[in-house]
């Protein structure tokens, strides 16, 4: 797929463009819409995206240090190769770090904390009846904001986040079978916490991560990106 054929709403124009630039085209490659070897057009993107030519090309400079792109003279920007092994590892990152933190958390957290991520799961329950993407996508994020803030532990909650940028939201909130394992991670998750068994909670969170990989991998394998 060309990046011509690139179909996105227009984004508004604010300070951070160039950052939801990159996620588009991130969330692109990262379900092989864009496949390893596409020429990513500058002009083109930025025509599918309504937005001006520089944010594409920052865009593309943030996700050429990732290696999500590379660069060649006279050919410009072309999509890099992306394994199971790059997916599975990613996934283990995320996994690894968000268990270490849901230990912590298990050791801190309090009973109106507890309900805090109740409610969190809660609203993703609803936002799934309603099945409306964007907001499953807002309510799954709130939860683990809610969750990784209770640890205190700041610096990996960063990495955590900036890890989970490859992850494909809008794909999964569009899977029932996904939210589905979501929510029920979730109230594992937050049954550990009432019952203070801290390696159940990490199993919990584990068990999401786990289950995204497989996700994501059988939905690459549905592709032409590993032929």
């Amino acid at each position: 797929m060309d990046s011509d054929s690139v179909s996105k709403p227009a984004l508004g124009r604010r300070p951070q463009l160039s950052e939801e630039v990159a996620s588009v085209v991130r969330h692109r490659i990262m379900t092989a819409e864009l496949l390893p070897g596409e020429r990513v057009r500058l002009d083109e993107t930025a025509a599918a995206l309504g937005v001006s030519v520089t944010p594409v090309r920052e865009a593309l400079l943030t996700l050429r240090g990732e290696g999500m792109v590379a660069f060649a003279p006279h050919r410009g920007y072309t999509v890099a190769d992306l394994t199971r092994t790059d997916v599975a590892d990613l996934f283990w990152l995320q996994g690894e770090a968000a268990a270490r933190i849901a230990r912590r958390t298990c050791a801190l957290v309090t009973p109106s904390e507890i309900d805090q991520l109740a409610w969190a799961n809660a609203n993703l329950r609803g936002a799934v009846m309603s099945g409306d993407a964007a907001a499953i996508v807002e309510a799954e994020f709130d939860f683990h904001r809610t969750h990784n803030h209770i640890s205190g532990s700041g610096k990996l909650a960063w990495i955590l986040q900036n890890a989970t940028r490859y992850t494909p939201h809008q794909l999964y909130a569009r899977d029932p079978e996904w939210a589905r394992e979501a929510l029920e991670a979730h109230e594992e998750l937050i049954n550990a916490y009432r019952a203070g068994d801290g390696e159940a909670a990490a199993g919990a969170v584990r068990r999401q991560f786990d289950d995204g990989a497989a996700r994501l991998i059988g939905h690459l394998e549905s592709t032409p990106i590993w032929d």
